[in-house]
């Protein structure tokens, strides 16, 4: 464990020289990268946020709320639901679960065929031609992928609204009076640390996948498991900082 933490902190500082170390030439690689990543993650991740939004969240906070008739006070619930919570942790597992498998098993299959070898012997640095584009595009995609989960949530949110009869005036007044730029700008910030999370997890389990079709298949695994766990941890510790140095997100508005 020790070492694959240390290993995984030194492919960061490694991505973090190469990426500002020019030529850059990775640009086309970041932009197919990109584009795999947000074909395949938008369509899941939007109908999770969804689902979770209306389903769970919604119909439960409707419940609690109509028993004091206060339904007018879901927007302001929803600030918290939706940004503060839902939104960057759906886009964490879904990029996880989806583009970080993909990413992991591709590097893993390249590692096995020794590619990354051969691109060594021609003078390439595998950390930049692979690994750089890709840490750059899941970063750039959660954050992208943050504000889908956001108009998911809120989408959901209305259609909790109608379906009980209330007005969406109230709502959208106690979102609004709620919601600030510090909670958003944190729920980008917290997706961009998970992007980078993720990122660095899935690459560093690829480029040291050995043993065949069998070893990538596990390090898939152990990539999405490592992923998950460290996905709830930043979660918890990154909610828990942002609170204690900004005790205004605490208030009742």
């Amino acid at each position: 464990m020790v070492v694959e933490i240390g290993g995984m902190f030194h492919l960061a500082w490694m991505v973090l020289v190469r990426s500002l170390r020019p030529p850059f030439s990775y640009g086309p690689e970041f932009v197919a990268q990109f584009r795999f990543a947000v074909q395949i993650a938008i369509v899941p991740l939007a109908i999770t946020s969804f689902a979770l939004s209306f389903g769970p969240a919604g119909i439960q906070a409707v419940n609690f709320l109509g028993l004091f008739g206060a339904l007018d006070r879901l927007g302001g619930l929803y600030v918290i639901i939706v940004v503060r919570l839902f939104a960057p942790f759906v886009t964490a597992i879904v990029i996880a679960g989806v583009v970080g498998t993909a990413i992991c098993a591709d590097l893993g299959a390249r590692q096995v065929r020794e590619e990354t070898d051969a691109l060594s012997v021609l003078g390439i640095d595998p950390v930049k031609a692979l690994i750089v584009p890709r840490v750059l595009a899941i970063i750039l995609v959660c954050i992208l992928c943050d504000i889908v989960a956001l108009l998911a949530g809120v989408i959901g949110a209305v259609m909790v609204i109608v379906q009980n009869g209330a007005p969406l005036g109230p709502f959208f007044s106690t979102f609004f009076s709620t919601a600030t730029p510090l909670e958003l700008g944190a729920s980008f910030a917290k997706c961009a640390l998970f992007g980078t999370m993720i990122a660095l997890v899935c690459c560093y389990k690829g480029m040291n996948a050995a043993g065949g079709a069998e070893g990538v298949g596990r390090a898939v695994n152990q990539a999405v498991v490592i992923a998950f766990l460290a996905i709830g941890a930043m979660d918890y510790v990154f909610t828990q900082f942002l609170l204690a140095t900004n005790p205004i997100l605490s208030e009742v508005r």
